[in-house]
C-alpha cells in the first residue's frame, strides 16, 4: 500500500493541543501552512510529554555546537485552541526526531499506527511504503515554543493526588493509600 507523507516544511503553525474535558482528553500534534492546509493527528497524553522532553534535550544538545542559533527558552506565544474542524488524519503509533544540520531544523515524523508493528527504518525515511506519517520540519525558535505549549497542554490535565498520584476526579477518587476510602 503506498505510504502517504503529510509534509510540512517550516509551517505557520505546529502544536500540540486538546480536544475535550480534563480525564476525558484527546491529545492532537496540528499542522497548518500558509494554504489553509490543516492536519490533525491523535496520539497519547504521554507521547506529547515525551516529543516535549526529547525535543527540548535535543536543543539543548545543538546549542552546544558552534555555529548554531538555538534560543534557550521561549515562551508559550501561541494559547488559540486548535484550528476547527479538528479531522484526525491517523492515530500516531510511533515518532522520531532529529536535527537537519544543513537546514538548521527539527524534523518531527509522526507514524500512523498500522496492522504490523511499525518497522524503525520507516521513520524518517521517505520510502514508498509503509504506514502514512506526518512529517514537520521547524526552526530551533519553533521547536522551543512547541515544547513550551505542549508542557502546558499536558500539565492543565486533572490535579494529582497528594497520597497516591493519580489523577483526581471531580467527585474524587478511591485512593489505594486510603486503602479504598473516597477522597
Amino acid at each position: 500500500m503506498p505510504r502517504q507523507v503529510f509534509r510540512f516544511e517550516r509551517p505557520t503553525r505546529f502544536v500540540a493541543g486538546t480536544v475535550g474535558q480534563p480525564g476525558d482528553r484527546t491529545f492532537y500534534l496540528q499542522a497548518s501552512d500558509d494554504d489553509g492546509r490543516v492536519v490533525s493527528v491523535a496520539l497519547e497524553k504521554s507521547q506529547v510529554q515525551v516529543l516535549a522532553e526529547r525535543m527540548d534535550e535535543l536543543l539543548d544538545e545543538i546549542a552546544t555546537r558552534p555555529g548554531t542559533a538555538v534560543p534557550a527558552a521561549a515562551d508559550v506565544d501561541d494559547l488559540d485552541p486548535l484550528t476547527a474542524p479538528v479531522d484526525e488524519e491517523f492515530r500516531v503509533a510511533a515518532m522520531g526526531l532529529a536535527w537537519d544540520g544543513e537546514a538548521q531544523a527539527v524534523v518531527v515524523e509522526a507514524v500512523a499506527a498500522g496492522d504490523e508493528p511499525v518497522d524503525e527504518e520507516a521513520i524518517l525515511s521517505d520510502a514508498e511504503e509503509g504506514p502514512d506519517a506526518l512529517r514537520v520540519i521547524i526552526t530551533p525558535g519553533a521547536a522551543r515554543s512547541f515544547v513550551a505549549r505542549a508542557r502546558r497542554v499536558v500539565a492543565a490535565g486533572r490535579p494529582s493526588c497528594p497520597l497516591c498520584s493519580l489523577p483526581l476526579d471531580p467527585t474524587g477518587h478511591v485512593c489505594p493509600r486510603q486503602n479504598g476510602y473516597r477522597r
